[in-house]
């Protein structure tokens, strides 16, 4: 079974430095409470912990 992770923006990117903000539309996020699924991989892991104060991490497994 493949895990994914389910990444969920709770707060604005307004006032981060341009890095987070490009992390954010890097990891596919536009607006407030959008969620997207990624393969649950040491890059995207990298990614979220450099945001981690904007979005919420759900641990999907796929069937």
């Amino acid at each position: 079974m493949k895990k994914q992770v389910k990444i969920t923006q709770t707060k604005s990117a307004i006032g981060s430095n341009w890095r987070k903000k490009r992390t954010v539309e890097a990891l596919g996020l536009s607006k407030l409470h959008h969620s997207v699924i990624h393969n649950d991989t040491p890059t995207i892991r990298g990614m979220i912990k450099a945001v981690r104060e904007l979005v919420k991490v759900e641990e999907v497994e796929l069937k």
